[in-house]
């Protein structure tokens, strides 16, 4: 596998880019499989065990709409490979199985790239095995087929010559409500906001899930907050991002329902100026009529002075 210090490929889509920071916990990461695979197997995972492996292996003319997250584990003299795809798109791919072998067939190429030919050509040798997985937050459902022979034309006939598996998927809107707020953890935390699209929907989401938040470590805390500045803040109004990123900034994990009221208040104000451009466009609309500057405030709900600014606007 290639060394720790190799350069990351980042992803360019800020949204890829939030849940990848995240997913570079190896605490986080374990908690993600662990919290949402329910097979045995992930008992047997530990944390210190996990190596992140920083190299993308998103094909090049790809890195513009999918990012991917490696991890490495040593079980006794062997590897096994964590590689999720973050298919953080509005549409379902329907040759995902492919995709995945495409990027575990260069994982393996990769693997045997960085190890010596007398140890390739050993008896013994073993590739690692690759536990694919997908995580995945369009509103549509996810509709792809998740095992790779179902995207083969009459692999009945042939079913037991041909190569197959079966990829996890994380679907973040496909959890209810209740049950991510009752695993209270970061990762259902994540999930359980990332669902909702609007700042006011984030807000009372995020007003739900205090509890959760107010329970996670200083080091979750601070994953939470960056994750939500790379994934939420760019749903916010573009002229009230800055405020919103204040607030997060002066976030910390004593004062989380300050937190959540410091966004109510700028999301509040944001309406408020919304609803303040509305009216001044109708009274410019009604002066241009020549309606009485009295007749608009009483209309509008603008003051006689706010009017008369208007007025010296338009004659201007």
């Amino acid at each position: 596998m290639p060394d720790q210090d190799e350069q990351k490929t980042a992803p360019h889509d800020i949204h890829d880019l939030g849940y990848k920071l995240l997913l570079s916990n190896e605490k986080t990461f374990l908690e993600l499989i662990r919290t949402f695979v329910p097979e045995d197997w992930t008992k047997d995972v530990d944390e210190h065990d996990l190596i992140q492996v920083n190299k993308s292996f998103i094909s090049p003319h790809l890195t513009k709409r999918e990012a991917d997250v490696v991890y490495r584990m040593k079980k006794g003299t062997q590897d096994i490979i964590f590689y999720i795809l973050l298919e953080l798109q509005s549409s379902v791919d329907f040759l995902m199985p492919v995709r995945l072998l495409g990027y575990m067939t260069e994982i393996w190429r990769d693997v045997l790239n960085n190890t010596s030919d007398n140890e390739a050509e050993r008896k013994g040798f073993r590739l690692p095995a690759i536990v694919p997985a997908v995580l995945y937050n369009g509103r549509d459902n996810w509709t792809a087929v998740r095992n790779f022979k179902d995207v083969l034309a009459s692999y009945r006939d042939f079913d037991k010559h041909l190569l197959d598996f079966n990829y996890i998927l994380f679907d973040v809107n496909r959890y209810t409500d209740e049950d991510l707020l009752t695993m209270a953890n970061l990762m259902s935390c994540v999930f359980f906001i990332d669902k909702q699209m609007t700042p006011n929907e984030l807000i009372e989401r995020t007003k739900k899930a205090t509890g959760t938040i107010s329970t996670l470590s200083p080091e979750e805390f601070r994953q939470f907050i960056t994750w939500y500045r790379h994934v939420i803040l760019e749903r916010f109004p573009e002229e009230q991002r800055e405020q919103v990123g204040r607030v997060l900034d002066e976030a910390n994990p004593w004062e989380v329902e300050k937190m959540v009221y410091s966004l109510q208040i700028a999301l509040d104000e944001m309406k408020e100026n919304v609803r303040t451009e509305e009216r001044r466009e109708v009274a410019r609309k009604m002066l241009l009529d020549n309606v009485d500057s009295n007749v608009i405030s009483k209309f509008t709900g603008l003051s006689l002075s706010e009017i008369e600014h208007l007025k010296r606007e338009i004659q201007h």
